[in-house]
């Protein structure tokens, strides 16, 4: 049977195999490879499960049943209404933790799969073996550091503020083929990516219907909520400290996320912490530099008791 529309663009072939899962009342689709212990992968924008394809190329050769989800809202998931908060994407993926069948999972998260990861830790610790955030800073950092550091992290997330007019950001985000999404990747990453075949992927994945909409909800909550009392407890919530080994990897040139922003989340981790720069990457380490993500990120999870 061939794929059309939406799957055509999401369930691409390769070492792996799709399928949905449902939890927390949502849909999710997935790939997964391998058997062993859970590997969750959680990506962020404006991408969907499809720029974890090195990893789960080789996780199951190291012993690890890794899935990659594509996020509410992204790729082949259900799209409600509502529910692009981080705490409901936290439940999210405890819920698919559970769905898979397993008590806990060593979490990766990138950009926004990386906000929810941190966030997953602080309010379902027990759902999380071990945590390795790619790309982000600590939610709580991130909203000082758009206030404290006004001409480089306020500066950097421009954007962000620019994605909470209604209907207008949607629009052009997909308008003339997604070309805003070919060149927000450009501006983000190093040199040399993304070439124009892995552009066209997440270009025709962010014109599905309702997945820019979708995509920008998760901004709109993050900047509004901010002065709301959901956020406000949200940040109470975040201030308990990380029990669980955590890796913290970051692209040199990230241009979106600071390194400087990024740096400095050990202070909200009491388990293990590993701080590791990427260079020559931007804010896709994992993409633009595979071999030197993997190789930090195969032996932090080989080594069984990662330092600080």
């Amino acid at each position: 049977m061939v794929a059309t529309g939406a799957d055509a663009a999401v369930q691409i072939g390769g070492p792996w195999t799709h399928r949905s899962v449902s939890a927390n009342g949502t849909r999710f689709h997935i790939a997964e490879a391998g058997d062993g212990p859970l590997v969750l992968l959680l990506h962020g924008f404006p991408e969907f499960w499809w720029t974890w394809r090195h990893q789960l190329a080789w996780l199951p050769a190291a012993g690890f049943r890794a899935v990659a989800v594509d996020l509410r809202g992204f790729g082949g998931s259900d799209k409600p209404p509502r529910g692009y908060d981080l705490i409901t994407g936290a439940s999210d993926a405890a819920g698919l933790i559970r769905s898979l069948g397993e008590a806990n999972a060593v979490v990766v998260g990138h950009d926004w799969g990386g906000l929810i990861a941190w966030t997953l830790a602080a309010y379902h610790p027990k759902v999380v073996s071990r945590l390795a955030v790619v790309s982000m800073a600590h939610p709580l950092r991130v909203r000082s550091a758009v206030l404290t550091d006004p001409l480089g992290q306020g500066r950097g997330s421009g954007y962000a503020f620019g994605f909470q007019l209604p209907m207008l950001p949607e629009r052009q985000l997909v308008r003339d083929g997604a070309v805003r999404v070919r060149r927000l990747l450009a501006r983000w990453s190093g040199p040399g990516w993304p070439d124009s075949g892995t552009a066209a992927v997440y270009a025709r994945a962010m014109q599905i219907p309702s997945v820019a909409h979708s995509a920008l909800e998760y901004y709109r909550w993050l900047v509004r909520s901010s002065v709301r009392p959901d956020g406000f407890r949200y940040a109470r919530r975040m201030r308990a400290p990380i029990q669980v080994p955590t890796l913290h990897l970051h692209g040199a040139l990230d241009t979106c996320v600071l390194p400087q922003t990024a740096r400095g989340a050990g202070r909200y981790v009491e388990g293990p912490y590993r701080w590791k720069l990427i260079e020559g990457a931007g804010h896709y380490p994992h993409e633009e530099r595979p071999d030197a993500f993997d190789t930090e990120l195969r032996g932090w999870l080989a080594d069984p008791e990662p330092e600080r």
